[in-house]
């Protein structure tokens, strides 16, 4: 994967809040990468490494097999590996070419650590996937 010319962090709202100093921490933790069409960016079941954030582009997220949702710029996963350790619950392919942000597990934790308004942001985001998914078991389970 080749590397991009660095993007304006402040215009991603994960790190919008964040001041000039808190996004040179976050700008040192992330790598900007591209990758082609058809790269497995993450596979279910493996232990998971990266935190992705995708600035340009398309992914399908699958699940055994199956495709359950889609994924494009501004949208990010593999968080809930870098919390737990745990293998990853679904496998991500690039449906385009894509321009993504990563960051390994020992910046992911530190710049938790080290960065507070990102940390809360990111709360956020997984309670209102947590919501969401409620939502839809509740849905299903009330037809």
């Amino acid at each position: 994967m080749a590397r991009q010319q660095p993007l304006d962090l402040s215009t991603i709202w994960l790190f919008s809040t964040c001041s000039a100093k808190e996004l040179r921490m976050v700008r040192r933790a992330l790598d900007q990468v591209a990758a082609p069409a058809g790269t497995m960016l993450c596979e279910e079941g493996t232990v998971g490494r990266e935190f992705f954030f995708i600035v340009e582009g398309r992914a399908s997220v699958k699940r055994g097999g199956r495709k359950i949702a889609a994924l494009g710029p501004g949208d990010y996963f593999g968080e809930l590996a870098l919390l737990d350790r745990k293998p990853r619950s679904a496998t991500v392919v690039a449906d385009t070419d894509m321009v993504l942000l990563t960051m390994s597990q020992r910046e992911f934790t530190g710049l938790l650590e080290d960065v507070p308004p990102l940390g809360r942001k990111l709360l956020a985001a997984m309670s209102e996937r947590l919501r969401e998914a409620d939502s839809k078991v509740s849905a299903l389970i009330s037809h």
